[in-house]
């Protein structure tokens, strides 16, 4: 039976979860669906990756407003993938905060992402039509690292390494070791790696683990609450990655084709990780780059809506 493409068979919403990790610090959550950071200074508030839509982002603020009257001053983008970023236009934010990676990267490609992720998640953009016309653009963007005050809480926004897309960014709040990873980790949700770089990922992952955080939110997944919880979020993150690229490379070696590779290294993943949420929808964008990139492709190629279905007849079909 040939598979729906993408997440076309995701269509049950999810429970939310809004949790409570410190006095300044909040995960939104929603059962492997794209998750929302929120922190909370004595000034303003900073929500970290918008929703996929205005109508969804409304859910947020609701929530942000049980909590604090502070205004929403900033929004930092971890990366430019449309289901992160087309709510923005909700918050009436003062600031979009990003890497210039990413900037360059919604330059590149924002249109055509905007396209593809819109035909991959119906349910997540179901109220496509509260999104205004264009793309998000930042309206501060940094190179390596820079510093947000709230108002008695400063937030360290980094980029620390190369992983899901090469512009990911993630937030820090050293004194209480609250990390906001992005889609740089994920938790018993599939990684998604079809903008990846496979071989720089698990050593980005390393440079996260030395951090020592005690809570993370992770880009999917329920909020780590506790060091052992950001270890395994961590690990599990990275066993997904290592495990897929060198199945795919092995393939390679041999001289296999991308078909067969690709039946063959879903055959190897599935009984590890297909209880993860999107497994799925992941895995023939996952093995598609992994594949370009043990070819020499070292720089993810452009998905666009067509070239979306013509990867998946070709790999499910």
């Amino acid at each position: 039976m040939t598979k729906q493409f993408a997440s076309h068979a995701d269509l049950e919403d999810k429970v939310v979860s809004f949790e409570k990790l410190s006095d300044n610090a909040y995960a939104y959550t929603a059962e492997g669906d794209p998750n929302t950071g929120v922190i909370i200074g004595d000034d303003a508030v900073m929500v970290i990756d918008t929703q996929a839509t205005p109508v969804m982002a409304q859910d947020v603020i609701k929530r942000v407003r049980e909590v604090t009257d502070k205004p929403i001053k900033y929004i930092l983008l971890s990366h430019y993938h449309a289901v992160r970023v087309l709510g923005a236009s909700a918050y009436n934010a003062q600031e979009i905060i990003a890497s210039r990676d990413t900037y360059d990267l919604i330059v590149e490609r924002g249109e055509q992402d905007k396209a593809s992720e819109i035909g991959r998640f119906p349910r997540l953009f179901r109220n496509v039509e509260s999104v205004p016309p264009g793309l998000t653009w930042p309206t501060i963007t940094f190179d390596g690292e820079m510093t947000v005050d709230l108002g008695n809480l400063e937030v360290h926004i980094m980029q620390v390494g190369r992983g899901h897309t090469k512009g990911d960014t993630i937030a820090w709040l050293p004194e209480q070791r609250i990390l906001f990873a992005g889609d740089l980790v994920e938790y018993q949700s599939t990684p998604y790696a079809g903008d990846c770089y496979f071989r720089e990922w698990p050593l980005t992952l390393d440079t996260l683990a030395e951090f020592k955080a005690e809570k993370m939110v992770p880009g999917r997944g329920p909020a780590l609450k506790s060091a052992e919880e950001v270890r395994k979020g961590l690990a599990g993150t990275r066993a997904f990655l290592t495990d897929l690229y060198s199945s795919v490379n092995s393939g390679v070696a041999a001289g296999k084709d991308l078909k067969t590779i690709y039946r063959e290294t879903y055959d190897f993943m599935k009984p590890r990780y297909s209880d993860w949420v999107i497994f799925d929808h992941c895995m023939p964008f996952d093995v598609s780059r992994a594949y370009d990139e043990a070819t020499g492709y070292d720089d993810p190629r452009i998905w666009t809506a067509e070239r979306d279905i013509e990867m998946w007849k070709q790999l499910e079909g």
